[in-house]
């Protein structure tokens, strides 16, 4: 009975495959066309389920679709767990170098509000024998793709809901794990190849965090509180009228963790961070193309803004320089502006703060860090360009208090008292205070560093006063040396005055006996 069956199987597909090449062979190929679309409708009347497909590139296979990239993270993060055939692939500059997706030809099921899809990864070689010399990929001519399947009565959720929903958390999912990178600008003198960027870059891998931020623990939940407004605002920010970024000015004595604070902003953000260094950039015009190369969810920082160019003299001289500068020869004058590495000006500069053109992509942060910030143009520095000031002071109690857990893993010792009174008493800088708390051998412990601390705080606490005294007593000696000066002013001034009266009596006794 079985071997009845399978013969009648057997001639039946070789029945089905001796007329399909028939018809290959001997109906013209309009005719053929014409009846597959006739019978693909007639399938599609029948099939209650409607398929979507999202090719890997677009274009003729010269730009890879950000659509399918995107779905290709979203089902890697489900299918790990669901496919039974998966394939590894190595991914640059991600947390998680190693990618585990769907292998061609396999299906896995999601499930978005209470529908549920197929998801499929298919691969095709329409023609193995096509070559592309355009093309940077294989020459095989293979076209993959994913197709999504779910039935017609769904329609309206998966178009409108369900393929945006992929979308945002593929590209999602990409922030999160990738790697965050450090840019600086490249040199305008040396000119710029075909498509070559503006800004080169490395993996950021500072360990900063405001755990460890050395920092008053309520200025930094006002700093924390300040980002997480801002990184939820774009709606916000497009109802008021306003681009989508903010500035940041950090401004204090070296030493206060400037640096550390734009670290540990990158890091809670998950923002790349671009170094913008102003005396390699070539003039304005260059200034606004690396804004423009800048991407949105970056963060932009310019260090020690005051001596980066003489940007605080450009607005206006005083009269009396203008007066009694010299006047310069033409040809010297010339020279000089040419041999200028940079011709940036305060007014480029505030146009890449505020201008139009940084209206351009949003979600951005431009940090400024200054040692001197009454050096700073007032325009540079007003409310809407750096929109919130940060005082980096010197190290208080509480930012004490997160060093040593940081440097000794220790959150309370007897000598915290001592240190929290010098502390009040004298001004340190955090890195010198983690620099006395880190142990330099194996035999240094918890007490011995936290005395090495106490010792360089009271000793500081000596040169401090030792040199306010000087100050003192200089300030005194000045204003006696000035009253002296006065004193004999005046002294000079009457002798002036007493000699002038001598002589003119005399000259009047002169003239009396002349006329006698």
């Amino acid at each position: 009975m079985m071997r009845e069956r399978w013969s009648q199987m057997g001639s039946l597909m070789a029945t089905v495959l001796f007329m399909y090449t028939i018809f290959e062979r001997f109906f013209p190929s309009s005719f053929r066309d014409r009846l597959q679309a006739y019978a693909q409708k007639v399938a599609n009347h029948f099939n209650p389920y409607i398929q979507i497909t999202f090719p890997e590139f677009s274009g003729e296979r010269l730009k890879k679709s950000e659509a399918y990239n995107a779905i290709q993270i979203y089902l890697s993060a489900n299918s790990s767990q669901r496919a039974k055939r998966l394939k590894a692939e190595v991914v640059k500059d991600s947390q998680n170098p190693l990618v585990l997706s769907m292998d061609d030809n396999e299906e896995i099921t999601d499930e978005f509000q209470g529908v549920k899809v197929w998801w499929s990864a298919k691969k095709v070689s329409s023609n193995p024998q096509k070559y592309n010399p355009f093309s940077y990929y294989d020459s095989s001519d293979e076209k993959r793709f994913y197709k999504l399947t779910f039935h017609r009565s769904y329609r309206d959720i998966i178009t409108m809901s369900y393929i945006k929903h992929v979308l945002e958390e593929g590209k999602e999912i990409e922030l999160t794990n990738r790697q965050l990178k450090l840019y600086t600008n490249n040199p305008s003198s040396g000119g710029y190849g075909y498509k070559q960027s503006k800004w080169s870059h490395i993996v950021f891998e500072h360990p900063a965090s405001f755990e460890t931020l050395a920092m008053d623990q309520k200025r930094k939940e006002d700093i924390l509180k300040d980002l997480a407004k801002f990184k939820k605002g774009k709606e916000y920010y497009s109802k008021i009228g306003k681009a989508w970024k903010r500035g940041y000015l950090l401004y204090g004595p070296p030493g206060t963790g400037k640096s550390t604070m734009i670290a540990a902003i990158a890091k809670f953000m998950n923002y790349d961070v671009y170094d913008l260094e102003l005396t390699a950039v070539k003039d304005n015009t260059e200034l606004k193309k690396l804004l423009i190369e800048t991407p949105s969810k970056s963060i932009t920082v310019i260090e020690d803004i005051d001596c980066s160019l003489d940007l605080t003299g450009q607005r206006k001289k005083k009269k009396e320089e203008v007066d009694n500068e010299e006047p310069k020869d033409p040809m010297r004058k010339n020279e000089e502006e040419s041999s200028k590495s940079s011709k940036v000006t305060l007014s480029g500069l505030l146009n890449f703060i505020d201008g139009i053109w940084s209206a351009c992509g949003g979600e951005r942060i431009i940090i400024f860090t200054t040692n001197y910030v009454e050096k700073l143009d007032p325009a540079l520095i007003r409310r809407g360009r750096m929109d919130k000031h940060i005082e980096m002071s010197y190290c208080c109690f509480d930012a004490f208090k997160v060093l040593a857990k940081n440097y000794l893993d220790v959150e309370s010792h007897l000598l915290f008292g001592r240190i929290g009174t010098l502390l009040q008493e004298t001004e340190m800088s955090p890195a010198d205070v983690a620099e006395n708390l880190m142990p330099k051998s194996e035999d240094e412990d918890v007490e011995t560093c936290l005395e090495n601390l106490i010792n360089a705080l009271k000793k500081n606490k000596e040169e401090n006063a030792n040199k306010k005294e000087e100050e003192e007593a200089e300030e005194i000696w000045e204003e006696k040396a000035k009253e002296e000066y006065t004193q004999n002013k005046e002294i000079n001034r009457e002798n002036g005055r007493r000699r002038r009266t001598e002589r003119l009596g005399r000259g009047e006794s002169q003239r009396r006996i002349y006329y006698e």
